[in-house]
């Protein structure tokens, strides 16, 4: 038997992500944006798919400002400041008081829990909102990691789709009034 004490939970606090240093990582510059952003990001923030969403994110913040409490952040582990990874919605609630979460853990840190870190953070955010109805989640099925990581927060299975490009992609949902963040 191992007595050795479970590890405390990891917590993360979020740094914006301006349109400005979104447009810098998603031109792939680092330095540009961790400046803008006020933090060391990892070479991570400026790889491929990673300058992808976030030309998508700046594009949708020229489109519509008011998205930016919603969309991607830094996430920055506490108490020692590293960053982790980023998460965020898609964006603001919609019509049907829907929000789909995103996360990314930076490979060096990830199956350390800051993945379930993140998701909890972005949890309590939306519960906080009156206008959040649901929770989105949409989860490759051969992520394992990102499959187990909702495990124990209230998601439950509603569909799927799938795509060439992406595979088969598993759509999980959670009242923002039954999370148990």
């Amino acid at each position: 038997m191992n007595n050795e004490p479970l590890p405390a939970p990891r917590r993360v606090r979020f740094v914006e992500l301006s349109a400005k240093a979104l447009r810098a990582l998603a031109d792939g510059d680092l330095a540009g944006g961790s400046a803008e952003a006020g933090v060391a990001l990892d070479e991570h923030f400026v790889g491929e798919r990673a300058r992808w969403i976030f030309g998508y994110r700046a594009d949708q913040l020229a489109k519509d400002p008011s998205a930016a409490p919603w969309i991607t952040r830094a996430a920055v582990s506490e108490p020692d400041g590293v960053v982790v990874g980023d998460a965020g919605f898609h964006g603001p609630p919609d019509e049907a008081g829907v929000v789909e979460v995103g996360y990314c853990v930076v490979p060096g840190y990830r199956r350390q829990g800051y993945g379930r870190a993140m998701l909890r953070a972005l949890l309590v955010r939306a519960a906080a909102e009156p206008g959040v109805r649901t929770v989105r989640a949409r989860i490759g099925s051969d992520n394992t990691a990102s499959l187990a990581c909702i495990e124990g927060f209230g998601f439950t299975r509603v569909g799927e789709q799938g795509n060439e490009r992406d595979g088969l992609t598993i759509i999980f949902e959670v009242p923002a009034d039954a999370l148990q963040a």
